[in-house]
């Protein structure tokens, strides 16, 4: 089939669309969303897959017309996009119910909304809760209810509009794991059984077991920019058998793309980005100096040093926005390497998680020096002056001519944390100022004198 003749068929096309946020101070743009084309076909799921920062969020909202890309355009139903999309309806990782309205109510919302009359009002919506496992509680209130029953409401609610395209931003998140993983297979249960009352589905997680259980497509995207790697087709019979060894070697693949986000996917090659110049624009994973020791200690227990990746967030209970920061820094110090799914420890990996905590920090200071580049300038930085010692707002608007601000922040806390553990420098928070460690020991001695 032609490319065009897929665009006009599409449900949403999204084309060379960007998005970027100016910088405090006017000091530029901070670009979110970079050069993103795809479309969504009728008859599929699609998962947008990526860490914190890829703008996935951003990228929902865009095509629900909520906020405007800075360029290109969305086109829906064979229409450029304008204003809010009335093809669409979203269900929020919060449940955004309001507390004086009933069940029943809170469903009725968005018809209301659309001028749709009473009747059939009540007729649409006691049938949406129906379909989520509802019936029984329409005249419940909100605080009556449980969380996974709000978001039952927040499907239902969705439900109702008819849309045709279902839009959920991580709906399953605020969820405990038994309440997600129960909802999660009911939604895959109406999907399967076509009884879903949208003709697609677009999911933002950072879930990749979630992504590959639903969807029939995964589009990775890539982060600080935000734009498309690559995308995966999930060629699974439905229900997706999850205790497949094609499921397993799906999650195991896109783990292996999501561990090395300096690899630009390009069909079946692979190039890696080129680096800014700039140390202070090469971002630190947030990750602190304590979990990479943690993690590094839990994997040298492993045979060979040695484990899956999946199974390791399985044991952890931790999610991948959670996870992969940690692994991100043992790599990038030099400690670990990610290969097909699994993270191995170096051998000099394996000494640090093995040795006394002394050595730990002396290995952990070579690796620093030798692999971090916004440290070592920060520690030029202090050598350069005389009194060892600068003000953190220096290193905050070199930060920020790269990052939003609450961004910057989060890079020099890193930065900090990791420098403070391989005794590079100090930093006193009331002064605001970061000490070579000599200085600050020799001003203490003058004060105890």
């Amino acid at each position: 089939m032609a490319i065009n003749q897929e665009i006009t068929q599409a449900l949403i096309v999204v084309e060379q669309v960007n998005k970027s946020f100016p910088l405090p101070d006017s000091k530029g743009e901070f670009t979110v969303l970079e050069n993103i084309n795809f479309a969504v076909q009728s008859g599929e799921v699609v998962a947008l897959l990526g860490r914190s920062g890829s703008g996935k969020s951003t990228l929902l909202r865009i095509m629900a017309g909520l906020i405007p890309p800075s360029s290109g355009q969305i086109i829906s139903n064979g229409k450029r996009l304008r204003g809010a999309n009335q093809d669409v309806a979203m269900v929020f990782q919060s449940f955004a119910l309001l507390p004086w309205l009933t069940v029943q109510e809170n469903v009725e919302l968005g018809l209301e909304a659309r001028g749709i009359s009473r009747t059939e009002r009540q007729q649409r919506a006691l049938k949406a809760i129906d379909l989520v496992g509802l019936d029984g509680f329409e005249s419940a209130y909100p605080k009556e209810i449980s969380g996974g029953m709000k978001q039952r409401v927040g499907f239902a609610r969705a439900f109702v509009l008819q849309p045709k395209v279902l839009f959920m931003d991580e709906p399953f998140s605020a969820l405990d794991v038994l309440t997600a993983e129960n909802l999660r297979g009911e939604i895959d249960d109406l999907w399967n059984e076509k009884k879903f009352p949208s003709e697609s589905i677009i999911i933002v997680t950072h879930n990749i077991d979630e992504a590959v259980f639903l969807a029939d497509r995964v589009v990775i995207l890539g982060s600080k920019p935000g734009r498309i790697r690559g995308q995966v087709k999930i060629d699974l019979p439905r229900p997706h058998p999850t205790n497949s060894d094609h499921f397993k070697s799906l999650v195991n693949y896109i783990y292996t793309i999501m561990t090395n986000p300096e690899v630009e996917m390009t069909g079946f090659a692979a190039i890696a980005r080129k680096p800014s110049r700039s140390p202070y624009a090469q971002a630190l994973p947030q990750a602190r100096a304590g979990g990479i020791s943690g993690l590094l200690e839990l994997v040298v227990e492993q045979q060979n040093a040695r484990e899956d990746l999946p199974k390791l967030a399985e044991r952890l209970q931790l999610e991948i926005d959670d996870l992969l920061p940690i692994i991100d820094a043992a790599v990038l110090l030099g400690f670990a390497q990610v290969a097909h799914g699994d993270i191995s420890l170096t051998k000099i990996g394996k000494d640090f998680a093995t040795t006394t905590i002394l050595r730990s920090k002396d290995l952990f200071r070579q690796q620093v020096l030798q692999n971090v580049p916004m440290i070592v300038s920060m520690v030029q930085s202090l050598r350069e002056k005389q009194n060892g010692s600068m003000r953190a707002d220096f290193f905050f608007d070199l930060l920020d001519e790269h990052f939003p601000h609450q961004e910057a922040e989060r890079q020099f806390s890193t930065a900090v944390d990791w420098g403070r553990y391989a005794e590079l420098f100090e930093y006193d928070a009331s002064e605001e100022r970061l000490y070579l460690p000599e200085v600050r020991e020799q001003e203490t001695g003058n004060r105890e004198q």
